[in-house]
């Protein structure tokens, strides 16, 4: 017969599933703790040593899972954080010897006639993905001139290097004061320039200029978004014959003077800088007339052009007047009698003999006003 254990104490054998010390059921073999797949990214990114700061970060938080969770891979972030601290201070060496410019300029040169905005140079034309020349783009189409696109490149420049990002403001006016002030280089007759062309420009995003692109593209476009534009819009050396260009410079002087009118447009509240105005066209006209007597004229322009010349002193006169008038009529009654002299119909005849566009252009106001910005990012 035998004697039941006293109560509370175990038999010959465990009761119920046996389990190890650890406290998990006996499988077939013990499983292995998992790699930390964060350790795995930080080294990885750490040998490209593309983004450092990525890398470090991703290795120190895998460092922390590791030790929480006994998670294996230690060795992978360990090896992150240091090759991403290593690309830290080469990252930083670049920026302070200029390498990151370099890197640029051969990326830029990389993307060239690859379909990107870096892409594009003076005289080329364009489509977009959605035909509009607002907000952020980078990849265009490069099309003829002579079919429909969406904008025409008449100038690229840089600006200086080095600083921080200005803002997309600031970069807007420097975009506005140089591109305008290049038109008249591409397209040297503005009679020929359409009345929904505008100046649009390209300039550098926040995250380009960290890379030193400076870069800013000037182009024409259609303030119509519905409209495109056909066929090149170019007229200067490349285009123009040798008549046609002394006629364009020697006008290039008047339409500088006429376009510096004062800030306050009325006579009546700034007479002294109405005055000087006046002065400035007055001394204009007395430059196109000495250019346009000095040029030897083909056969068929001579006598067009002599009418013009008598047209543009009797304007001098009048603009002459005005200048020393401190009659607020009498100086408006000049300017209209000047300006009637300038645009009038011997100008029409001297251009046509000429071979250059004879309808005169729409004047309107820049895009400076504070709406909305005439320019994409790239």
């Amino acid at each position: 017969m035998s004697i039941p254990p006293p109560p509370g104490s175990q038999g010959p054998y465990p009761q119920g599933p046996y389990a190890p010390p650890w406290g998990h059921p006996l499988g077939p073999y013990p499983r292995q703790a998992p790699v930390s797949g964060l350790a795995v990214a930080a080294f990885v990114l750490g040998v490209l040593c593309f983004v450092p700061v990525v890398g470090l970060v991703l290795g120190l938080i895998a460092l922390a899972r590791i030790r929480k969770r006994g998670e294996r891979g230690k060795g992978f972030a360990v090896a992150g954080c240091v090759l991403s601290s290593v690309g830290l201070a080469l990252w930083a060496l670049t920026l302070s010897t200029g390498a990151v410019a370099d890197f640029w300029e051969g990326f830029r040169d990389a993307a060239r006639g690859e379909g990107t905005a870096y892409a594009l140079e003076k005289g080329e034309c364009f489509t977009t993905p959605g035909g509009s020349l607002q907000g952020v783009t980078y990849d265009v189409d490069q099309v003829p001139c002579a079919g429909e696109h969406d904008g025409e490149v008449f100038a690229v420049f840089d600006l200086p290097r080095g600083g921080s990002y200005p803002g997309d403001d600031a970069l807007t006016s420097m975009a506005d004061l140089r591109c305008y002030g290049l038109v008249g280089e591409y397209a040297m007759d503005d009679w020929a320039l359409p009345a929904d062309v505008d100046v649009y420009y390209l300039t550098p995003t926040r995250r380009s200029w960290l890379s030193n692109d400076r870069e800013i593209t000037c182009l024409f476009g259609s303030t119509d978004e519905r409209k495109n534009l056909t066929g090149s819009l170019r007229n200067d050396a490349t285009t123009l014959d040798a008549h046609q260009i002394a006629y364009l410079e020697a006008a290039r002087s008047l339409d500088g003077a006429l376009e510096s009118t004062p800030e306050n447009e009325y006579f009546e509240d700034d007479p002294t800088a109405q005055q000087a105005w006046a002065g400035r066209v007055e001394n204009a006209l007395t430059e196109e007339i000495g250019m346009l007597g000095a040029h030897s004229w083909p056969s068929a322009s001579k006598q067009p052009v002599n009418e013009l010349v008598t047209d543009l002193e009797a304007a001098r006169e009048e603009f002459a007047a005005a200048e020393v008038t401190p009659d607020a009529d009498a100086f408006y009654e000049h300017l209209y009698q000047g300006y009637a002299l300038i645009d009038g119909d011997t100008t029409v005849t001297a251009r046509e003999s000429l071979g250059l566009d004879t309808t005169p252009p729409e004047y309107a106001e820049s895009g400076g006003d504070g709406g909305e910005s005439p320019g994409k990012e790239v």
